[in-house]
């Protein structure tokens, strides 16, 4: 997706530790336009998948669900970081690990949301080392939905995540794949 790859370069800036900020576009100040065409390119790659839910994780995933839901007119259920008053009853919870903040979470959705009727999409900004999507994974899989894969915006193919999830039979769609990064230079597979 050429739209995307252009921002990246422009606005994209490398700091130290392999992580890549795209906060003035993506995931702290939101681009909307760009996220619609990000939505309608997931829906063009999905367009066959019958998908009833997409899901994703708190909370720089949720915009871009949102926006790539309306493609689909299906509900979007984001996995939370923490318990809170409001969710009651059971839940499905997995562990995460953030690459980008490096601690561990336990996520959470209620039963309530997912179900084994549902044929789930996973929309996430970004895939790194894997953890995340993995965590999402075991929901839809403790909730007996089918997931019909996963939708990334960008991915860092120099590291394990991508070959790890692919790897599990699971089809990964990312709209950015980086091979490489310097601080003067994004390369893109």
């Amino acid at each position: 997706m050429q739209l995307l790859l252009d921002r990246i370069r422009r606005d994209g800036k490398i700091r130290e530790g392999n992580v890549l900020k795209v906060d003035s576009f993506l995931n702290h100040q939101m681009d909307i336009r760009l996220f619609s065409s990000i939505g309608e390119e997931f829906k063009r790659r999905f367009k066959d998948e019958n998908i009833t839910k997409i899901l994703t994780i708190e909370a720089s995933g949720i915009g871009i669900a949102c926006v790539t839901a309306q493609f689909f007119d299906v509900p979007v259920v984001f996995a939370k970081k923490q318990q809170t008053k409001n969710i009651t009853g059971s839940v499905y919870t997995s562990k995460v690990e953030s690459f980008t903040h490096g601690r561990i979470y336990d996520i959470i959705v209620s039963k309530d949301f997912l179900s084994a009727d549902d044929r789930v999409l996973i929309i996430d900004d970004f895939l790194a080392n894997g953890s995340a999507l993995l965590g999402l994974i075991k929901l839809v899989k403790d909730a007996g939905a089918a997931l019909v894969g996963a939708g990334i915006v960008i991915e860092k193919g120099f590291q394990p995540g991508g070959d790890l999830i692919r790897n599990q039979g699971v089809r990964v769609e990312s709209l950015a794949i980086i091979d490489s990064m310097t601080e003067s230079d994004i390369v893109f597979r």
